[in-house]
């Protein structure tokens, strides 16, 4: 079998929404309850501002890596709209099998209904975009009366 081909950047390890991430002694990660889209209900016709709570884990192997770099996150609403983008300080040392990963919670406001994409990017260049899908569901409304 020969060597993957050697590219000179980082490997995209991991880049998934959760629910959860357990830390263990030894420094490994657990990804619990793996999402992709949230479900939201509401009493009015149209979605309203709705803060959802989740997990990000973003794991890269260093490759050719070495040294301080920088993680973007940038997410962009269903309508394309840029919305406020996230900066992670990481550093690569070591072997090339060794790498970094970032775990952290968001409680993000959703303003509309739709596909979210967030764009991942190690150093300015976009290495994956994430989907995540919100939809709307209106309540029943109760029934008055009798039949």
């Amino acid at each position: 079998m020969s060597e993957q081909e050697n590219i000179f950047r980082a490997y995209l390890q991991v880049a998934v929404f959760c629910e959860k991430v357990l830390r263990e002694a030894d420094g490994v990660l657990s990804i619990i309850r793996i999402v992709d889209r949230f479900n939201v209900v509401g009493a009015t016709a149209e979605m309203g501002p709705q803060v959802l709570r989740f997990m990000i884990v973003i794991s890269f192997k260093a490759g050719f890596m070495r040294g301080k770099q920088t993680i973007r996150i940038r997410p962009k609403s269903p309508t394309g709209a840029e919305l406020p983008s996230m900066d992670f300080p990481v550093l690569f040392e070591g072997d090339d099998d060794r790498g970094t990963a970032i775990a952290f919670e968001v409680n993000w406001a959703a303003n509309e209904e739709g596909l979210y994409w967030w764009d991942i990017c190690l150093n300015e260049e976009l290495v994956t975009r994430m989907p995540l899908r919100v939809t709307y569901q209106r309540m029943g409304l109760p029934m008055v009366g009798g039949g």
